[in-house]
């Protein structure tokens, strides 16, 4: 991976490590799908004018786009507000990580380039497990939280599906256009919400940066930056951020919400991730690759890489190695 692609790959694990966060505090007195369409909204405003006047919307595949806005943002957006209102934002995140799981599961049906291998399969197989885990050690019979992680997981069929809607048919666009008609089409969408569910009272102060942070932060750049990430690395490795996202998500749910890590979420995140990294080839990412190669070939301290001087024959001796037919230059 070259060092864009590192950096577009930090900048998505960080940006979208936060939203859990913020959605946790928006469903607090706002419903999930008014959270959703606010931030999907706001974004849509904010993008449209530079669209426009870039001329980035023109030509753009209104199926695909639709597909992809109802995919990656009008379904998953709403599932994860509502799963946050009965499970902690960091456990959300963990159930979030196992989407590299999920893709590797619909490239088995829709996508030869991103199909698993033997070891993809057994990385699959241990993801899997580590969802299992999580889900009866951390929450065990609680049926409200059960729904909330259900809901969750749902959520990432929309998140894997995406991806491959991007690399096969809006790769090739600028970003911005993608993203603005998207976002304006998933804000249609949602609208039912944004109507419904209009708050009766102004929300806390909290509560209404956290639906900006959403919106501009979260939806506007941080999927510029994704399509940019997509179109240098392909699918399957953009949604490896979600290796970084639940660790991001997992400090700011202690540190802001003081949010409990228990042994189940511990053990189904190692495991999640463990298979994540294996679905996806159980290799270093070319870049980190060429690194360890270099260091592994560089010389220990103290100790010479030049290779030894063969002493210097003599003429008589050149032509005695090199046979007859070696001869000195006129």
């Amino acid at each position: 991976m070259s060092a864009r692609g590192w950096i577009l790959f930090a900048a998505v694990s960080v940006i979208w490590g936060v939203p859990y966060l913020f959605i946790k505090i928006g469903v607090e007195e706002l419903s999930p799908g008014f959270v959703a369409w606010s931030r999907v909204a706001l974004a849509a405003l904010v993008l449209l004018p530079l669209a426009i006047r870039s001329g980035a919307l023109r030509g753009l595949p209104l199926r695909w786009l639709v597909a992809f806005a109802a995919a990656e943002i009008a379904i998953p957006f709403p599932l994860i507000g509502f799963g946050e209102q009965r499970i902690s934002s960091s456990l959300a995140a963990i159930l979030i990580a196992a989407l590299p799981l999920v893709v590797a599961f619909i490239a088995l049906r829709f996508d030869h380039a991103e199909r698993p291998t033997p070891t993809r399969l057994m990385g699959m197989l241990i993801g899997l497990a580590g969802v299992v885990a999580l889900v009866g050690i951390d929450i065990g019979g609680r049926g409200n939280e059960l729904l909330g992680a259900a809901a969750v997981l749902a959520a990432t069929l929309g998140y894997a599906t995406g991806p491959l809607i991007v690399k096969r048919h809006l790769a090739g666009s600028d970003p911005l256009g993608p993203v603005t008609a998207a976002m304006g089409i998933a804000a249609i969408m949602l609208l039912p919400f944004g109507i419904g569910d209009f708050p009766t009272e102004v929300p806390s102060t909290d509560v209404l940066v956290s639906v900006a942070v959403l919106g501009l932060v979260c939806s506007a750049l941080a999927f510029l930056v994704f399509f940019r990430l997509i179109a240098e690395v392909g699918p399957g490795r953009a949604t490896v951020i979600t290796y970084v996202n639940p660790i991001v998500a997992l400090a700011l749910g202690v540190a802001v919400l003081g949010e409990s890590v228990t042994a189940g979420a511990i053990a189904g995140l190692l495991l999640i991730l463990a298979g994540s990294w294996l679905a996806t080839d159980g290799r270093l990412p070319p870049g980190l690759a060429g690194i360890a190669e270099r260091v592994r070939g560089a010389p220990r301290p103290g100790v010479s890489s030049a290779r030894p001087r063969r002493p210097r024959a003599s003429w008589p001796e050149a032509r005695r190695l090199a046979g007859p037919s070696a001869r000195p230059r006129p």
